[in-house]
């Protein structure tokens, strides 16, 4: 399954809130050498319960395109 996200790094708390059209995400890592997007796929992995979670596009974006798989 193929999700849009809008992520926001350094926000001081983790979160995920569901859109109409794509995920709203806060974590808490500062956008520095990856680790927001590893905090990313540590909470998308525990939200959805899925097996991987894969960012497809947007590496050094806000705005990214992930893939659950389960």
């Amino acid at each position: 399954m193929r999700i849009r996200v809008k992520l926001y790094p350094s926000s001081g708390r983790r979160e995920v809130i569901s859109s109409d059209d794509f995920l709203i995400v806060y974590v808490k890592s500062p956008p520095e050498k990856g680790k927001a997007n590893k905090e990313l796929i540590a909470l998308l992995k525990k939200y959805f319960g899925a097996r991987e979670v894969e960012i497809l596009r947007g590496f050094k974006s806000r705005d990214k395109e992930v893939e659950v798989i389960f």
